[in-house]
């Protein structure tokens, strides 16, 4: 988009948020960059250079606005609708790839040698990976120095900073500000900041509105794993497994952000922490989009009219979600929690939580590797079934990353006995988050079709879907809402 200066233009003149994550806003005059919504006086338009990321600003020179923060923006829907190298790269970037495997790892994630990825990322972005990941260790660092009162020295590690004179300069060059300024300002502005190195972080998680978050809070308070998930004071909580130990998330929405309060066993968590949980709440989806393209079927046009913004329940590890989709194959879906809950307590790590009643982390597939049928209450295909799929995802015959390729990883899905269309669209959809995944055989899903007027039988309703596309997911999502099931109430109704 930065490339239509036009348009850019225009968004700015109307400091239009839906666009702040899209595209960012430099002024030659001052040597600032800013969001599109900034609220300052827009600069004459001959001064004006549009970048697609903060990054590619920082790396022209610009540093960021002290009152917009546009580095704290959402995230670009872009990266998450999109199945090419680069996006695939974004994804992985923003996970945390490059600060613990580089960008000789990032680039074998993606296929490609690191002179063709760079090239790309340039061409694309404006920024190679390690300054998109620079960036984003400015982002984190800043949220840390504004909203906790950890020591600065713990501010940098937890940043992915390799020493405290790196972590200064960047964010004195990213943000004019030497970090015990940004944190003195905060503490103005906002009052007294977090506790101090204790292992928790509370913040906002921008979103862009419309944001429906009861449709995904009921979905994932519904589908809860005793022990891994839960509700509690008006809050979804969860275990994490995370890179370098074990964290425990609590999120509690609100019509413009989510309140998200970490705690985690290692500081160089946190940012791969905050990443997973707005990857779990879809929350960098672009929802004037969803709503104009879905809203004009007339199947569907009351439903999204009645709450627009809605976002697929996601998750924080791929691998998880897949197995639980295994999992949940024909089975209801307190069955389904029932069999998730006697994996995690069988072979996930125990977990102290001070908090609430959460008590292990959902186990990875190297704790799967020999499943005791004892904890496999199911039948033999569908055992086998998930044994094939732990044997996969840890031989890497199945590869489930926020950077693999959607239509490879549903091939390999496909490829193991006993996994269908159903389990595969499942996957992409929440477990990847493809835009375009259809469910087309849900029973829900139909269901919902049939109350609509649309085609109930699985193939009709899947031709008729095309009209949706690119965003089928949102439109299953949509579907769901019409049904008077549990995934639909939030907070859960007393049991």
């Amino acid at each position: 988009m930065h490339t239509d200066f036009d348009r850019c233009h225009r968004a700015v003149q109307s400091k239009d948020l839906r666009f702040d994550g899209w595209f960012v806003t430099a002024v030659l005059t001052t040597n600032i960059y800013c969001r599109p919504s900034c609220p300052v006086r827009p600069p004459y338009a001959r001064n004006m250079r549009f970048y697609p990321t903060a990054a590619a600003a920082q790396r022209a020179g610009f540093r960021a606005c002290k009152r917009c923060r546009p580095d704290a923006s959402p995230g670009s829907p872009e990266w998450n609708v999109r199945g090419d190298v680069v996006a695939r790269a974004m994804r992985l970037i923003a996970d945390g790839t490059v600060d613990r495997d580089g960008v000789t790892g990032l680039a074998a994630r993606v296929g490609y040698t690191v002179r063709q990825l760079e090239r790309l990322m340039h061409s694309e972005v404006g920024a190679a990976p390690l300054a998109l990941a620079r960036a984003q260790r400015a982002q984190m660092a800043r949220i840390l120095i504004e909203t906790t009162e950890m020591p600065f020295s713990d501010v940098a590690f937890a940043s992915g900073f390799s020493s405290i004179r790196q972590f200064n300069d960047t964010v004195r060059a990213v943000c004019d500000l030497t970090p015990t300024m940004l944190r003195n300002r905060a503490r103005t502005r906002f009052g007294q900041t977090g506790s101090a190195g204790t292992g928790v972080m509370s913040l906002r998680l921008p979103v862009r509105a419309p944001f429906a978050f009861e449709g995904i809070f009921g979905h994932l308070a519904a589908t809860a794993v005793p022990g891994v998930e839960e509700v509690r004071d008006g809050a979804f909580r969860r275990t994490l497994r995370l890179p370098n130990g074990t964290g425990i998330v609590s999120l509690a929405p609100y019509p413009d952000h989510v309140q998200c309060r970490l705690v985690v066993d290692d500081f160089r968590d946190l940012s791969a922490a905050i990443a997973r949980s707005r990857r779990l709440l879809d929350l960098d989806a672009d929802p004037e989009a969803i709503v104009e393209a879905l809203g004009s079927d007339p199947h569907l046009a009351a439903l999204v009219a009645k709450a627009p913004g809605q976002r697929i329940p996601r998750t924080v590890d791929e691998h998880e979600l897949a197995l639980r989709v295994v999992l949940g194959q024909q089975v209801s879906t307190a069955a389904a929690r029932t069999h998730a809950r006697r994996l995690a307590g069988a072979y996930g790590k125990a977990i102290d939580d001070p908090e609430g009643g959460l008590t292990h982390v959902f186990p990875g597939v190297d704790e799967l590797a020999e499943i005791d049928p004892q904890h496999l209450a199911f039948p033999k295909s569908r055992q086998r079934s998930l044994n094939a799929l732990v044997a996969g995802l840890a031989g890497g015959s199945v590869v489930l990353d926020p950077g693999c390729d959607w239509d490879a990883a549903r091939a390999q899905l496909l490829a193991i006995p006993g996994i269908g269309p159903w389990t595969a669209e499942m996957i992409a959809m929440r477990g990847l988050g493809d835009p375009d995944a259809f469910p087309g055989t849900d029973l829900g899903v139909c269901a919902a079709a049939e109350q609509l007027g649309l085609p109930a039988a699985p193939r009709p309703l899947i031709k008729h879907s095309a009209a949706w596309r690119p965003w089928r997911s949102y439109a299953t999502q949509h579907l769901w809402t019409a049904l008077d099931h549990a995934v639909n109430h939030w907070p859960p109704k007393e049991k």
